[in-house]
């Protein structure tokens, strides 16, 4: 008698079922893309971002409990967002920000400081707000970049971001432990906003990255969604966790 059951007949529960996930940034590209995989594994989401059009569009999208439109690197909107939200939660990511290119003999300083509170200052804020609201073993789960880790003209204000954030996340564990707080540090990833900063060359970088990258494709947003997702339930990781998804080598600016 054959007693093999077929994998498609087994039924796995959601991984995220009943639990509730904030994406900060989370109306479009990697922010998007990983509201719809907790959505998918069962996830209640809650999404912020700055564009109210868009964000209504992937709220509804993903069927969110509900959603803020908001600059979250305003500390007093951040500040409110966070004392709204349920008496407790089980995952933030944050996906808010864009990389500043400029040399730094010529920077532009509202440009470059608006840079690095985008990213530097606003996980700091995140992580402040946040330390009352996460459920033990939850996850706060950062965005960062492994592009720009070579030094080049009109790199250097994102190159440090890069190199700062690693030590922020690993620094943040500790403090907030028994939740994990990660850094998904990212190479160049086929997004909306690589297509806005890289223009006419997208496509050449897409060719170069074919041709250069073991998987001989280019990331998209869904491979990184799937390594948060993992991150989100794989309690085991619970400590800074730095990954490259399709690292360069090239000093070519790697948006994400």
């Amino acid at each position: 008698m054959n007693t093999a059951i077929a994998v498609s007949d087994i039924q796995r529960e959601p991984a995220l079922l009943g639990q509730t996930v904030v994406v900060i940034g989370g109306s479009a590209g990697i922010g998007l893309e990983t509201a719809r995989r907790a959505s998918a594994e069962g996830a209640k989401l809650i999404l912020t971002g700055r564009s109210p059009e868009r964000l209504q569009r992937a709220a509804s999208e993903v069927h969110a409990l509900s959603s803020s439109d908001f600059d979250a690197t305003d500390p007093a909107l951040l500040g409110q967002f966070f004392r709204d939200l349920p008496t407790s939660i089980d995952h933030i990511m944050v996906t808010a920000g864009q990389p500043y290119y400029g040399r730094l003999i010529d920077v532009d300083f509202a440009q470059a400081r608006r840079a690095l509170d985008e990213h530097l200052k606003l996980f700091i804020a995140v992580a402040r707000n946040a330390a009352g609201k996460v459920k033990r073993g939850g996850t706060l789960i950062f965005m960062g970049s492994t592009g720009n880790r070579r030094p080049a003209i009109g790199l250097g204000t994102a190159s440090t971001e890069t190199a700062a954030l690693p030590a922020l996340t690993a620094n943040l564990a500790l403090e907030l432990a028994p939740v994990r707080v990660n850094l998904i540090a990212a190479g160049f990833v086929d997004t909306g906003l690589s297509a806005s900063l890289l223009g006419d060359e997208l496509e050449n970088r897409r060719n170069q990255l074919r041709a250069k990258l073991p998987i001989r494709r280019v990331v998209q947003p869904t491979d990184v969604a799937a390594l948060a997702i993992h991150i989100m339930t794989n309690t085991a990781l619970r400590v800074q966790l730095t990954t490259s998804t399709a690292a360069s080598s090239s000093s070519t600016p790697e948006p994400k």
